[in-house]
């Protein structure tokens, strides 16, 4: 079949994701902190929502249905902070294949929740997916799996939480409406994220000037990627396939760290050549994955 020029939306999303990634780690070396960054990466993605707002004005519906929209915000929220601590406190070319999981998980929510229909391909698809992060993990040697580990493991929960939000979205914004079901979503991502700047001591004002560049860029292209995914979700559906897409985030991340991560004084380019090769072929197993989907 034909693949549907949505698509397009999360494969360039991926691109836009591994750089808000690399951009955030590069905040790091400044000393922004998980906290600082998650906030301002959350309120960039309220910002561009809320114009959808005043488009499509507030959904026919009671205000107890609130609770939708701010339970997937909550979800959506602590995802934000695992995928944060897992790119600062790990690798790039690590956290962000292991994100690729995503593609099982939406399709096992998708059937639990009865959120359309998964045909057998893109079963397929999440399998080869899954096999191309095992691959993450190989090579390297012993020292190799214990500094991967941790990312490995917290990138997994990001993963399950990322999924189930993705699964709410299309599921609640369905019936809401993709323009008015998203922009009280993020706001509440936005307000709930006040919280974080508790456990950041100085507030935003700590940040160093240096580090707001990066901080700026990563979290326009984190803001962006988000209002990507979200909308094709809540208009389309079609949660497997556009995280299968979306996956491909796997090999940008890699090429983009052996290509270009000098701009953003990244290190990983250094963890060795068999390293980076075990770490491409995993990412190559999610593109693989790609292709049964558009097949």
């Amino acid at each position: 079949m034909d693949a549907p020029d949505f698509l397009l939306i999360p494969l360039t999303c991926a691109l836009l994701y591994v750089v808000s990634m690399l951009a955030m780690k590069r905040a790091a070396d400044f000393g922004v902190g998980v906290w600082r960054t998650a906030f301002c990466a959350n309120w960039a993605a309220a910002l561009f929502f809320l114009p959808l707002w005043f488009v499509y004005g507030r959904a026919d519906l009671p205000w107890t249905a609130y609770w939708q929209p701010a339970t997937a915000g909550l979800v959506f929220l602590l995802a934000q902070v695992c995928m944060f601590l897992a790119v600062t406190r790990g690798d790039v070319s690590v956290a962000a294949p292991v994100l690729g999981l995503k593609v099982v998980l939406v399709a096992l929510f998708s059937s639990l929740l009865r959120v359309g229909e998964v045909p057998a391909a893109w079963w397929a698809g999440a399998g080869l997916s899954t096999l191309g992060v095992a691959l993450l993990n190989l090579g390297g040697g012993r020292h190799h799996a214990a500094r991967t580990a941790p990312t490995v493991a917290i990138a997994g929960v990001c993963a399950v939480l990322f999924s189930l939000s993705d699964v709410l979205i299309q599921k609640w914004g369905s019936v809401w409406g993709p323009g008015r079901f998203l922009p009280p979503m993020f706001l509440l991502v936005g307000c709930f994220s006040f919280a974080l700047l508790g456990f950041a001591r100085g507030g935003l004002a700590a940040i160093r000037a240096g580090a707001w560049r990066w901080v700026g860029l990563g979290s326009l292209c984190n803001g962006l990627t988000h209002f990507g995914i979200s909308l094709t979700l809540a208009i389309w559906g079609h949660a497997t396939a556009v995280n299968v897409v979306y996956s491909i985030r796997g090999l940008f991340s890699v090429l983009l760290v052996w290509w270009v991560g000098h701009w953003f004084t990244n290190p990983e380019r250094h963890a060795g050549r068999r390293v980076l090769l075990t770490r491409l072929a995993g990412a190559a197993a999610m593109l693989g994955a790609i292709g049964l989907v558009l097949a």
